[in-house]
């Protein structure tokens, strides 16, 4: 086989946000860590109704196949790459806080011996846990993490 066509379901809420040509990264759940590059070629013009949700048929073609072999209706999923940034600034979601007035991103870096300085900040893409910072901090600061996790063995009874 020369040709490899990945076939799935995109939920109406995802649909307006991809278009054919996009790149497709493919994991099959039968072989472990290793994905594989695909086009997306197909969207359907008409979603149809599945467990309540309308969902859209996908079609993509896997590029240069390897020497793995992959058996016809295995199961797999597609991550779509909407947006890619490489060799970016990139720090947790989950540092970033929002002005409760200007709604605007900021952190707050370490500046001395238990002194903070509030940073606003330029965001760029997210993947939902990691997010690109355009501006405001370099990667030299240390920011300060709000709620942090102990271990549970400071806890536990022995």
């Amino acid at each position: 086989v020369t040709k490899m066509i990945f076939e799935g379901k995109v939920d109406e809420s995802e649909v307006g946000k991809i278009k054919e040509g996009l790149p497709l990264e493919i994991t099959v759940g039968a072989i472990e860590n290793q994905t594989f590059d695909a086009i997306l070629d197909y969207i359907a013009p008409k979603g149809v109704e599945e467990n309540g949700a309308i969902q859209f048929e996908i079609k993509g073609t896997l590029k240069k196949m390897d020497s793995t072999f992959i058996r016809a209706g295995l199961s797999a999923n597609a991550s779509i790459i909407l947006e890619k940034a490489e060799k970016v600034l990139a720090i947790k979601e989950a540092l970033v806080q929002y002005d409760d007035e200007t709604k605007k991103p900021y952190v707050e870096v370490v500046v001395g011996d238990q002194k903070f300085e509030r940073k606003e900040l330029e965001l760029g893409i997210s993947d939902g846990i990691y997010v690109e910072v355009k501006s405001g901090i370099t990667k030299d600061d240390k920011i300060k993490i709000w709620n942090q996790v102990q271990g549970v063995q400071q806890f536990a009874q022995q």
